[in-house]
């Protein structure tokens, strides 16, 4: 059986869908889409008719590619007032050999989250630190170890109930089913995970369309997270408004002409843009000369946040979103960061672009709470595989409420 996951990524400027295939502990690109999104406002569902025509747009992209439905899924829900709360758990193990199952694993979990919850907060997920199996301890993985009690410390994910209950809505009205859920920064985390970061703290800034998401990871687990309210929409308005032109036009120019680095621009290399009957030539020293000013401005930002987040020396600093893959934006991160900070690069050959972090972070993440479990798991059944192994025009191949909860949730905590 083939192991296929598709996950979904509503942001504010496009909702993203990625289906990939894990084969051979690598994971591969079957398809992705990415689709101008409507009703969302700094992440947030604001008008559900609208996001929905968005999200059937981006799932009807995918299912054309595939050449078959996509009819579960794993999706990120908002980060905002999102918390990560230490707890511990710890229980008996009751098999009579003593071995550790993934069944024990899970019990365990459940144990650390047992009256943590705050009021008006729902739990996104939990992320092992460390297993102790009777004298044993700092073991990440205890199945198959031989043990009579078994505790955990771990971080539990939590963000307002609002939060997650509007996302589950929407793909619920659309006929989708959710498997399991997370926050992008984690995604972002094991977008880019390595073993150095295992023994390290650092930070992942994800500049977004309408906010930069500001997270702090210690030993690769997030701690803390923020949002600060801008990103590069930002950087749109500011040429509509110095320009006197529409925001399509701005964001074309930033897109296609603009670099991210004023020091790179040619003063001599001009676009034309039409404003009202007029034709304008614009410079491209002087229109990098405006992102750049707001891009540092949002980076200066992360960094103070960043030291908000947290007082201990930062080992890595890895920026990711649709931004950072704007020409020469490493060289603006070198100003405001130093030599040490690296622009994200996501792996997958075919989905080089680092709006999609999120997107395939978070299915890493499931499949590591699967290896966790002792599960085998994939989205599409066995008629679904015989039709993607039909070529199809567009495919990229292997190139090397509380029934709503139930079902998000029934995943990791039991079948």
């Amino acid at each position: 059986m083939k192991h296929i996951y598709s996950s979904v990524d509503i942001g504010s400027d496009t909702i993203k869908v990625v289906v990939c295939e894990l084969y051979k502990g690598k994971l591969n690109l079957l398809a992705a889409s990415s689709v101008k999104s409507k009703g969302i406002k700094k992440g947030l569902i604001t008008d559900f008719e609208a996001v929905s025509v968005s999200m059937k747009k981006a799932i009807n992209e995918v299912e054309g590619m595939l050449g078959i439905k996509i009819k579960k899924v794993l999706v990120s829900v908002p980060s905002y007032f999102a918390e990560f709360l230490v707890v511990k758990g710890e229980i008996k193990i009751t098999g009579e050999d003593g071995v550790v199952t993934g069944d024990d694993v899970v019990a365990v979990l459940q144990n650390a989250m047992q009256e943590k919850l705050s009021p008006g907060k729902e739990m996104v997920t939990m992320l092992p630190i460390d297993f102790k199996l009777d004298q044993q301890d700092g073991l990440k993985d205890p199945k198959g170890l031989v043990g009579r009690e078994l505790s955990v410390r771990a971080i539990m994910a939590t963000t307002p109930k609002k939060n997650i209950y509007s996302v589950v809505s929407l793909m619920d009205s659309i006929g989708i089913e959710i498997v399991d859920i997370s926050l992008n920064p984690i995604g972002d985390g094991y977008a880019f995970r390595s073993k150095e970061m295992e023994s390290q703290i650092g930070a992942i800034i994800n500049v977004g369309a309408e906010t930069t998401t500001v997270a702090v990871y210690n030993k690769a687990i997030i701690v803390k997270s923020s949002i600060i309210a801008m990103g590069s929409r930002n950087i749109d308005n500011d040429l509509a408004y110095i320009y006197k032109i529409d925001l399509n036009q701005s964001r074309k120019i930033k897109e296609k002409f603009a670099l991210a680095h004023k020091k790179y621009a040619n003063a001599s290399e001009v676009y034309e843009v039409t404003r009202e009957d007029e034709v304008i030539k614009l410079n491209q020293f002087e229109t990098s000369e405006i992102v750049m000013s707001r891009i540092e401005e949002i980076l200066t930002l992360a960094r103070k946040e960043i030291n908000i987040l947290t007082n201990r020396k930062v080992d890595y600093i890895i920026i990711t979103g649709g931004t950072s893959n704007m020409a020469h934006f490493d060289y603006v991160a070198e100003d405001i960061f130093g030599k040490d900070v690296v622009i994200g690069d996501i792996k997958i050959i075919g989905i080089r672009n680092n709006k999609y972090s999120a997107c395939v972070g978070n299915i890493v993440y499931f499949i590591n709470k699967l290896r966790l479990k002792g599960k085998s798991y994939t989205m599409f059944n066995s008629s679904d595989m015989e039709e993607l192994e039909t070529p199809k025009k567009g495919i990229i191949n292997n190139i090397s409420n509380e029934s709503m909860l139930g079902k998000v949730f029934g995943y990791f905590f039991g079948e």
